[in-house]
C-alpha cells in the first residue's frame, strides 16, 4: 500500500512513520508513506494556505486552490492507482475497525488532514473525497486522525503483524463478533497476591475458549452497552448472554 499525506505539517509524521509497527511496515515493503507539504502548492510569496471565510464568522478557512492542486498533483505524477482520497475532519463517517479493514484492502490512499476553522466547501466539489471522523470532538486540526487511521490501516496489512490471528481475536473484530477483548495474562501465575484464573492454566482448550467467550460478553455488556446491543441485534453478542 502507498499512502500520501497532505498536511502543513509533516514534520509531525517523521516520528510516527519511523517507529513501532509503521516501521515495520515499511522495511518488510508492506507499506510506502510520502508526506506532502501543502505549503508546496500554495500560490503567493508568503505561501498562505488559509484565508477569512466569505459571509464573517470566527476563525480561518483551508483555501480550496493548494489542497486542489496538491491531490491533482500527485495523481498526475503516480496515476495508477489514483488512490482513495480521505479528508479527516468532524463531518464523516465515523472510523472503526470495520472501516480500517475496508481501506486496508485499498491499494493507495490520500489522506487530507484539514485546519483552522474549516475547509473550502470546494475541495469537497471537486475532489470528491470520503469525510472521516475519528470520534464526537474537535482537535485543531487533521493530522493526529490521519495518525490514527494510518496506524489501524497499517497494523491489517497482510504480513505486518507476523502473526495474523493477533488482528483476528481483537476488539471489534468481525471474527470476535464486534465485542471488547477478553482480559489476558501473563507471566507471574500470581502477582501481589492476585492469581491468574485457574481455567487459563488447566489446558483445557475449550474451556478456555469458553472462558474468553463469557468474559468478552460480560465485558462488553459492562463497558460499552451499545456494542453488547448491536451484537443482540445481529445475533452475535447476545448468544449465551
Amino acid at each position: 500500500m502507498r499512502v500520501d499525506v497532505v498536511t502543513i505539517f509533516p514534520p509531525m509524521f517523521e516520528g510516527v512513520i519511523s517507529q513501532a509497527m509503521i516501521r515495520i511496515a515499511r522495511e518488510k515493503g508492506l507499506l510506502e508513506v510520502a508526506l506532502t507539504d501543502l505549503r508546496d502548492y500554495t500560490l503567493d510569496r508568503h505561501r498562505t494556505v488559509d484565508d477569512r471565510p466569505f459571509g464573517g464568522g470566527p476563525g480561518m478557512v483551508l483555501k480550496a486552490e493548494p489542497v486542489v492542486k496538491a491531490v491533482r498533483e500527485l495523481r498526475t505524477r503516480l496515476p495508477d492507482p489514483p488512490g482513495r482520497v480521505l479528508l479527516l475532519c468532524p463531518q464523516g463517517r465515523v472510523f472503526s475497525q470495520e472501516y480500517a479493514r475496508e481501506l486496508s484492502r485499498e491499494p493507495r490512499l490520500i489522506l487530507l488532514c484539514a485546519r483552522y476553522e474549516g475547509y473550502d466547501e470546494r475541495i469537497v466539489e471537486l475532489l470528491k473525497p470520503e469525510r472521516v471522523s475519528i470520534g464526537d470532538y474537535v482537535l485543531t486540526g487533521g493530522e493526529l486522525p490521519a495518525m490514527v487511521v494510518l496506524d489501524a490501516v497499517t497494523r491489517l496489512l497482510p504480513g505486518v503483524l507476523g502473526d495474523e490471528a493477533s488482528a483476528v481475536c481483537e476488539s471489534f473484530s468481525p471474527e470476535n463478533e464486534g465485542l471488547l477483548e477478553y482480559p489476558q495474562y501473563t507471566r507471574p501465575a500470581e502477582f501481589e497476591g492476585l492469581k491468574v484464573p485457574d481455567v487459563l492454566l488447566g489446558g483445557d482448550h475449550a474451556k478456555i475458549e469458553a472462558w474468553r467467550r463469557a468474559q468478552s460478553v460480560e465485558r462488553t455488556r459492562a463497558s460499552r452497552p451499545d456494542l453488547f446491543e448491536k451484537g443482540r441485534g445481529s445475533g452475535g453478542a447476545g448468544r449465551g448472554a
